[in-house]
Formats: C-alpha cells, structure tokens, sequence
C-alpha cells in the first residue's frame, strides 16, 4: 500500500517524472552510434511513496545507507541502522516503481539519536563519529556536543538525524515530496506523544572534489577504448538550481581541484536556512584508481567527501517550501 496520511485515504503517486534514457551505442545495424546527435527515448516513470517495510526493504536500505556513508561505510554496522529505520512505525518514507515489494530507489527518515544512542551500539558509534568529523567546524561542534549531550534530549529538544540517499540519477525532484511527508508525520507522532520534538536536525550527504585522472596516462588507452563497449547513458531532465557564483552545481569542471560539487543539489537550499555546514574527510583512504572508477562520462576523477548540515527544527517548514519552489515537478 501506498503510504496513507494520518487518519485519510492513501497518498497520491508521486509527480510523474520523465526520464530520458540514452540509447546510443544500442542503435540497429547501419546506424552511426559513435554520432554525436543528443536524440534520447522518453520513458516515463511513476515514483510512488511508501511507509519503509520490513518484509521487502532491508537489503535496499542497506545498499543506499552504505552508498551515502561511502568508503567509512564499513566502521558501522549498516544492517543496525537498516533495522533501526524499519522499526519506526509513524515516521520514513521509501520511493518506489513498481509496487511495495520492490526495491526502494530512494529513502528519507529521521532518528532521534539521544534516545538510541543510549540502547543502540550502532547509533552511539554513528553519534561518536558525527562529533569527531564535525571539528572541522568550530560552530557546527559546538552546537551538537551541546544537543547530544541534553541531560532530557531524549524526550524533549535533543537531535533529529536526517538520512537520506536516493539512486544514482534519481531525479531531485522526488526529494521536496519527502521532506514534506517528514513534516507532516513528526508532527503526526507528537501528536501521538512518541520522542520527535528536536531542538534541531542534522542531515548527513556527501560532495566531491575533482582530480586529475590516472586513466588517460596509460599506455594503450585509446586502443582499450576501441574495444570497450559504450555505456548506456541515463539523463533525467533536471532543472539546474540557481546557484552562487562558483558553486558550479551541475557544470563540468574546468580546472581540476578547484571547488566543490554537490552529489545532491539540494544541498544549496539547505544550506540557507543551516546554523552551519561542513565538509569532512572520511576516515578510511580510498585505494588506488578508486577515483577514476567514481567518474561517470567525466574527463576527471572523482574524490567524495563527507559533508553535514544543520538546522533549526523551527526551519523545516521554510526549508519544505524552498525545495517545492525550487526542484518543481515536471
């Protein structure tokens, strides 16, 4: 079933979202697929929303809290944290193709980690490592050590901890219908007293720098290409966020090493109603070519980073708005 709000009928599917699949390289016989057209195959989509299942969702909950913890993915236990997401019956949210037995494409809930840190391992390791990476900010430190540290944070006034990833060239406009749909059942779960008041909430996501690429230097390169099959390419047809001079969100570098690049563009909206933001480095050191094996249709490598968000509980409403009036649907 379709996620239902509190009390009503069940929740519309979500905007239809045309995504345009590129089939150069899968042309018939006699066709040029080295041809330079852009002509694409429009293949509509219907995303829908769901309540996170416990029958059907743990492995793709894993697979996208992994992908959003990148390579520091292993000092946690991610099937904790997938159980602990599909434990919470008033509050998540899962987008979906087909029906509630499919796999999630994308997922946004929130937890309150004052309360679980003090029962869930995976938690207090996860809250540990917030703290250590957030350092790099003197302001954004401050402000959690203050929160987690709440001698009542558990009950009242402590930190939501927003996890949110979606697949690769899932289109950011499946992401305002999340938030909103947060909004809606925090404030349903108070009403039905359960431990959702936050002082604050921080989002975990991630950006990268780009490098020079490591692929270009070896020898017999172009002959590899020759015989390397062409990828199909997926494109969504995504507006561009109005962007500050220099955040190059969605362009093509063209300096390497310069800037930083937003995996999820909602990440600039975000940042204007933040208390602070930062980036951070991961833990664990990438192994070599690692770079050049994150690079899609990109003449550089690619380097993630951690990155972090926060914000006032107060700002969720406006920060709901901003994303709708910003990545409307089509």
């Amino acid at each position: 079933m379709p996620k239902r709000k509190h009390g009503a009928a069940p929740v519309e599917a979500v905007n239809d979202v045309e995504v345009d699949v590129d089939m150069k390289g899968t042309n018939s016989a006699g066709s040029d697929s080295d041809s330079d057209s852009d002509d694409f195959d429009e293949l509509p989509v219907d995303f829908e929303m769901f309540d996170p299942q416990p029958a059907h969702d743990f492995h793709g909950l894993k697979i996208l809290i992994r992908q959003l913890l990148d390579i520091d993915s292993t000092l946690f236990d991610i099937s904790a944290l997938a159980n602990l997401v599909l434990s919470q019956p008033l509050v998540g949210t899962t987008i979906k193709v087909d029906t509630n037995e499919s796999d999630p494409y994308a997922f946004l809930t929130v937890l309150n980690v004052n309360l679980h840190r003090k029962t869930n391992p995976a938690v207090e390791t996860l809250v540990n490592y917030i703290l250590e990476k957030s350092k790099v900010n003197e302001k954004l430190h401050e402000q959690l050590t203050r929160i987690l540290n709440k001698k009542n944070g558990a009950e009242k006034g402590g930190l939501g901890l927003i996890l949110t990833e979606r697949m690769v060239n899932m289109p950011v406009e499946v992401v305002p219908p999340m938030y909103k749909m947060l909004q809606e059942e925090v404030q349903w779960a108070l009403d039905e007293k359960e431990s959702y008041d936050f002082e604050a909430y921080l989002i975990l996501s991630k950006t990268y720098t780009e490098v020079a690429s490591q692929l270009d230097a070896e020898d017999g390169a172009e002959e590899e290409e020759e015989i390397k099959p062409k990828a199909k390419k997926f494109k969504s047809r995504m507006r561009e966020v109005p962007r500050k001079k220099g955040t190059g969100i969605g362009k093509v570098k063209k300096e390497v090493g310069k800037g930083v690049f937003y995996f999820h563009p909602e990440d600039e909206v975000l940042h204007a109603e933040a208390i602070a933001y930062t980036d951070y480095n991961y833990t664990k050191v990438p192994e070599a070519g690692t770079a050049d094996s994150k690079r899609t249709f990109s003449d550089f490598g690619i380097v993630p980073q951690g990155h972090m968000i926060l914000f006032k509980k107060d700002k969720l409403g406006h920060v709901v708005r901003e994303l709708e009036n910003t990545f409307k649907p089509f």
